[in-house]
């Protein structure tokens, strides 16, 4: 089993932005120290619910400052990034750390970073394929040209590539995993032989669900039973440590809505379609409910049965929902050495 932490680097209530990403460097490097196997850093535009705007960009910074962990996107959205651009990203952080990194991708939302950006509500809407199998491609050829709907240029030389070897041993580049949040979504990884990364909103029981649609689609399109059968997902969460489930519970509570309340209100759809916020309490209250939220045996015991009830081992949790340095850097230590040791 594999743990991780998810960094939003989210800009709680009172705080400033400097202070939501001085919390997410500090995160990463205590997990680290912790023994975690990776941190996983969201990426988000004009809002507080996450301040930080390139994961590509943070993750370098969290490379550079750490060793031996993995280092993922989750995710590096594609509907506002060109895939050429991130590809090279992706590509110069796999060779130069030794293949530390992992490429998240994801479609994104209808959000007025379309527009910022240039891209168009078609990128979000119809374009994402096209977007993924560029990447693809320039993540694993020598040289690359396209003819698409959204990018059409000449033939040019892959500089670096990201599937050069790595201490003598081939390598196809940096992993990469999609974010699905819907049945196109999952068919559209299998069919590419892709792993998912499944979001926190989901319980154990969808999850399970959309890893059987990912293997059916995967064995259709052809992809080997070995393959399938060792796809590497990525189920993600929130967890919290606590002497009991009620502390960890109420750390949660007093802090976690405040936050969805002003991060997700902030969003602003590209096109004035109207959309229905989550009630921030009655959220924070469904997160602690599905996920590892208790003492450290109680944590391990959820993540014993959370694999197997979806037949995924690599977790990635969001740690800071207590909002706060000191205690996020405990909940991390407690995630690393009371829970872990329980769970290998």
């Amino acid at each position: 089993m594999r743990v991780g932490a998810f960094v939003l680097a989210g800009q709680f209530p009172g705080q400033g932005q400097r202070e939501a990403l001085r919390r997410a460097i500090r995160t990463a490097e205590v997990a680290e120290e912790s023994g975690l196997d990776a941190v996983w850093l969201a990426e988000h535009h004009f809002i507080p619910y996450g301040v930080c705007p390139s994961a590509t960009t943070l993750a370098a910074l969290v490379l550079g400052r750490t060793h031996r962990i993995g280092v993922g996107t989750a995710v590096s959205v594609l509907s506002t990034t060109h895939p050429v651009a991130l590809g090279e990203q992706a590509a110069l952080l796999h060779l130069t750390t030794g293949g530390r990194f992992t490429l998240g991708v994801g479609r994104g939302g209808p959000w007025v970073d379309l527009e910022v950006f240039g891209t168009g509500l078609r990128a979000y809407e119809e374009g994402f394929p096209e977007s993924l199998d560029l990447l693809l491609r320039w993540l694993r050829e020598p040289a690359v040209g396209a003819d698409g709907e959204q990018y059409a240029f000449r033939e040019v030389p892959v500089v670096p590539r990201g599937d050069e070897f790595l201490d003598g041993v081939a390598a196809d580049g940096p992993p990469i995993v999609v974010a699905c949040v819907s049945p196109r979504g999952v068919r559209l990884a299998a069919e590419r032989g892709l792993p998912m990364l499944l979001g926190m909103h989901c319980g154990d029981e969808e999850k399970a669900e959309m890893v059987a649609l990912w293997r059916r689609t995967a064995l259709a399109a052809g992809h080997s039973s070995e393959a399938v059968a060792g796809a590497d997902h990525v189920s993600m969460g929130v967890l919290q440590v606590a002497d009991s489930r009620a502390d960890a519970t109420q750390t949660l509570l007093k802090a976690m809505p405040g936050w969805l309340r002003q991060g997700l209100d902030a969003y602003v759809t590209v096109d004035g379609r109207q959309r229905a916020m989550r009630d921030p309490r009655a959220y924070a209250e469904q997160l602690c409910a599905l996920h590892p939220v208790g003492p450290p045996e109680l944590c391990a015991d959820l993540l014993a049965a959370s694999a197997e009830r979806t037949g995924i081992d690599r977790f990635a949790f969001l740690v800071e929902g207590s909002g706060e340095l000191t205690s996020t850097e405990e909940n991390v230590r407690r995630l690393g050495e009371e829970v872990l040791p329980r769970c290998r």
